[in-house]
Formats: structure tokens, C-alpha cells, sequence
């Protein structure tokens, strides 16, 4: 069964493509698909692969940026107003923690390590949605990435694990923020997907395995199926929903782990 959902003449800002595998190139890619202009931004390290993937969107705006660079984001969101004028929707699937910090114990993490986790990973979340509610003339819909980590404690997530958890609350309230704009503010926990900043993660191969065993439909879900509850959270179905985090596990969530 095929829904069709019609986002012609949105237009949506996207954090977080590094490659083909990002979570946020397949919600990019649904989102163009479904008529959406997109306006990424990349890290340079990320340049070879992400510039040939612009060539697969309807006229994208892309440039580099990096959260934590008021100048990169200055610039940035510069070139989205000029481009734009107004934004729909926003995208955050950004995060970042020293590997060390990934595969080590959470009670050992510095201080240095710890904000550089939570600038990137959780304040940036408010950080761009103060620099696009802006452009939301007409409400809009914002969404970001998160774990069960934030919840439960897994092995070898650590520091990002209480990121996340500040990510999640930060949904909630930026929800109450900017809920009288008509702007809403969710997540998708989406259950492990093997993509790059996955890599980072002790064991990873493992949590993916245990995930599938251990979900009710015994099975690990895929990029496209979380690009999809984006579509939806981006659509008027989903009009009444902010605040929320939205399981996309394979049921994973619902289990004793």
C-alpha cells in the first residue's frame, strides 16, 4: 500500500548528511520526492561524498556549516533566507562525541568531552531552531534524531546516551516554545541502523543483532522506514503531534531489553 503525501512548494533545511547511509539523506531524499525543496548543510570533511548526492535533488541549496561556528551558521542560514524566504520544516540529525568517550565509561568522560557532546548533539537543537522558527511564517514542523540510549543505559553509547536524554527534553520544551507559532517540535528514536557515526559505537554489530532478536517483528528497521515517519511528522497528518518522541524500532522499545 502506497500513501501519497504532497509537500509541493515546502521547503525544508537538513542537518546531518554525511553519505548515502545518513539518516538524514534518506529523509531528504523522501522529503524531495515527495515535492519538497531541500537546503543541506555539510561538514567539509563530508564534501566528496555529500556534493555528488545534490546532483539527486530538485534545485537543492547546500553549503558547508558547522554548529558550533557562529560564522558557518551565520552564513548558512544567510543563504537560506535568500534563497528561500521561508522554511517549513527543519531536520537536526547531528551529533558528536569523541570515539574515546563511545567505548570507555561514562564516569570517565572529562569536561572538555562532555560539552563538546551536548553542544553538538543537544544545544544545537535549540541553536537552529532559534535561527529557523524565524522563517516559519506559516507554523511548521521540526524534528529530531534520537536512541533509546536516552532512555535505557546501553552498553558503549555513554556520553551520547545523556545527550540524547538532553536532545529528547529539549524536544519537549522547545515544543511549548513554539507551539503558539504553530511550529512543532518532535523525535524519532529510531532503532540502530548501521550508518557512519554509527561506527563509533563499541560493539555496535552486536546491538544490531540483539535489536532484531529481541523486537517484536524480529527484525531491524531501515533508513527509508524512519524517512518515512519524517514525511509523516512533516505532513498534515501529523498536525496535532509535538512534543512526542516517536519510536521507529521495530518495537524494540517496547521490550525488557
Amino acid at each position: 500500500m502506497s500513501v501519497q503525501i504532497d509537500l509541493k512548494d515546502r521547503k525544508a533545511v537538513v542537518f546531518g548528511i554525511a553519505d548515502d547511509r545518513s539518516i538524514a539523506w534518506h529523509i531528504a531524499k523522501r522529503l524531495n520526492d515527495a515535492g519538497c525543496r531541500i537546503a543541506a548543510a555539510y561538514q567539509e570533511r563530508a564534501e566528496p561524498s555529500f556534493l555528488p548526492m545534490m546532483k539527486e535533488l530538485h534545485n537543492p541549496v547546500y553549503a558547508r556549516c558547522d554548529v558550533v561556528s557562529d560564522e558557518l551558521l551565520d552564513s548558512f542560514f544567510k543563504k537560506v533566507k535568500d534563497e528561500f524566504g521561508e522554511v517549513d520544516f527543519l531536520i537536526h540529525s547531528i551529533a558528536f562525541a569523541k570515539k574515546e568517550h563511545l567505548r570507555g565509561k561514562y564516569l570517565d568522560i572529562d569536561r572538555k568531552g562532555y560539552q563538546t557532546a551536548q553542544e553538538v548533539s543537544a544545544y544545537s537543537l535549540a541553536e537552529l531552531a532559534r535561527r529557523t522558527a524565524p522563517m516559519m511564517k506559516d507554523g511548521g514542523s521540526i524534528i529530531a534524531m534520537t536512541y533509546i540510549g536516552a532512555e535505557k543505559a546501553v552498553s558503549g553509547y555513554g556520553i551520547m546516551g545523556v545527550a540524547k536524554a538532553a536532545l529528547e527534553s529539549g524536544t519537549r520544551y522547545l515544543a511549548c516554545d513554539l507551539g503558539e507559532r504553530r511550529i512543532r517540535v518532535n523525535a524519532i528514536s529510531a532503532g540502530p541502523i548501521a550508518t557512519l557515526a554509527a561506527s563509533g559505537i563499541a560493539n555496535f554489530g552486536e546491538i544490531l543483532v540483539n535489536s532484531a532478536a529481541k523486537s517484536p517483528l524480529k527484525r531491524n528497521v531501515t533508513a527509508d522506514e524512519v524517512a518515512d515517519c519524517a514525511l509523516f511528522l512533516c505532513s498534515d497528518l501529523s498536525r496535532a503531534i509535538t512534543g512526542q518522541v516517536i519510536h521507529v524500532d521495530a518495537g524494540y522499545c517496547i521490550t525488557g531489553g
